[in-house]
């Protein structure tokens, strides 16, 4: 089995900054891609950025410019790095990985368990 956990989210004023960590365990052969995805209240989980094992990003429109999507592939971890926090970045932020498991050959999706980002204006 394979477990992923978040931690970083809390609540910040506007202009603010937080990091977000991601870290993945268990029976795991290798993470091909991994990234954020959030859900505000009442509406439909988007996504925010991605990052392939080689280290290439995508990011939503709404925080090019003002967050950063890394990772750490020796320690299974992927980060977001939030600057110039606003409002709208309100949302419940789920980390997301393709991991194939050892002694298998398909990467199956794993979804971590959420962490709360409160931006106040």
């Amino acid at each position: 089995q394979v477990q992923l956990v978040e931690s970083g989210g809390g609540l910040v004023q506007a202009g603010g900054s937080l990091r977000l960590s991601c870290a993945a365990s268990g029976s795991i052969f290798r993470i091909n891609a991994m990234g954020w995805y959030r859900q505000a209240p009442g509406k439909q989980r988007e996504l925010v950025a991605t990052i392939t094992s080689g280290g290439s990003t995508n990011y939503a429109d709404s925080v090019k410019g003002r967050f950063t999507i890394s990772r750490d592939n020796a320690k299974n971890t992927v980060y977001l790095q939030m600057n110039s926090l606003k409002p709208d970045d309100t949302a419940v932020y789920y980390c997301n990985a393709a991991v194939v498991r050892t002694g298998t050959i398909w990467a199956v999706e794993y979804w971590g368990q959420g962490t709360q980002v409160t931006v106040s204006s």
